[in-house]
């Protein structure tokens, strides 16, 4: 099989990939972990839901495995160094989403900035006009932010582990380049966008967050893990932070005994940012034209260093019927 499809897609991507791709699409298949791992074991690529893990040992129960698709969210649940280990490509649209993450961004930090109807003492609000704005992590959608703050007069102070200072990168977005702990000193809001690599997990934790500017709001997309929950809650509960608002939040995250439960000003969404008709279509067709590449160009054999079992079928032969294939895929779901 070319390509496993593991979540609903837009018909039109969805025949434009089947007129290319031996495609096996089946939307609910994540529910069934068996006939989910033995479809994954016999696909050259495919698409999955932001819920689903990816890591060292489910990439070597997947030997024919050369690019992994993902619509909407971000790289979290997917290890990206053991995909890169492994030869796997993580394909993602990031632009696509851009416009509907800076949009959700905006929103988030205009609701932060104003008076909360929980915490009557905090009585006035402020204008992003006369905010300073940290973003970390220079990715599509912070570079759109970054335009849409400026426009309102907002000062905005950048962080990216990627970039030098000296990048003229910088000069073109109109961003001050600012180490990690001074945007935290200097910004009345911070916008996190950053991706997650083993090396950044717990980055944000009690070198950071401590010396965040007194009353500093906080808006996140990145995964949780970027962030020692433990500090966050006491900056959260101190005061130091006036309220944060998390849009990467995992079932029990917020549960009874774990340190963000009951944090103060603390507001969570699972992961809506990147979650319009708009962003979804134009992500799906930016995955699909990369899954198409890499397709053309990745051999049809077993990545190099993966021993395939005995019990794996080539994905040449043995195949998933595909009757079932084109059965799932006459009336595709979308969002």
């Amino acid at each position: 099989m070319d390509l496993l499809v593991a979540e609903p897609l837009e018909a039109e991507v969805l025949q434009w990939l089947q007129t290319r791709h031996e495609l096996h699409y089946a939307p609910r298949l994540t529910e069934d972990r068996k006939r989910f791992g033995e479809a994954l074991a016999q696909a050259r690529a495919v698409i999955l839901p932001a819920q689903i893990a990816v890591n060292a040992r489910v990439l070597a129960r997947a030997p024919w495995l050369r690019a992994i698709g993902r619509i909407v969210g971000g790289q979290e649940h997917i290890d990206l160094d053991a995909c890169g280990r492994a030869g796997v490509d993580v394909l993602r649209s990031p632009d696509a989403s851009a416009p509907a993450e800076a949009e959700f961004m905006l929103g988030a930090l205009l609701a932060l900035l104003r008076p909360s109807p929980q915490t009557p003492q905090r009585v006035v609000g402020r204008e992003l006009a006369h905010c300073t704005v940290g973003l970390v992590g220079m990715d599509a959608g912070a570079r759109r932010l970054a335009t849409v703050l400026q426009a309102l007069g907002t000062q905005v102070r950048g962080y990216d582990p990627a970039l030098h200072a000296s990048d003229a990168l910088w000069d073109r977005w109109g961003v001050q380049p600012v180490g990690l702990r001074e945007l935290f000193e200097q910004s009345d809001a911070v916008c996190v966008q950053l991706p997650l690599y083993s090396r950044y997990v717990g980055l944000l934790g009690d070198r950071i967050l401590p010396w965040c500017k007194p009353g500093q709001v906080l808006v996140s997309m990145a995964p949780i893990d970027l962030f020692d929950e433990a500090v966050l809650a006491d900056m959260l509960n101190s005061g130091r932070l006036a309220a944060a608002w998390l849009d990467s939040v995992a079932p029990g995250l917020l549960a009874p005994g774990q340190p963000l439960h009951g944090a103060a000003g603390l507001r969570t969404t699972p992961r809506l940012a990147a979650y319009t008709r708009e962003a979804r279509l134009r992500s799906a067709w930016g995955v699909a034209r990369q899954l198409h590449d890499v397709l053309r160009r990745a051999p049809t054999t077993v990545r190099p260093g993966v021993r395939q079992d005995a019990t794996t079928p080539s994905p040449r032969h043995d195949r998933i019927n595909p009757g079932a294939s084109a059965a799932s895929a006459a009336s595709p779901a979308s969002r």
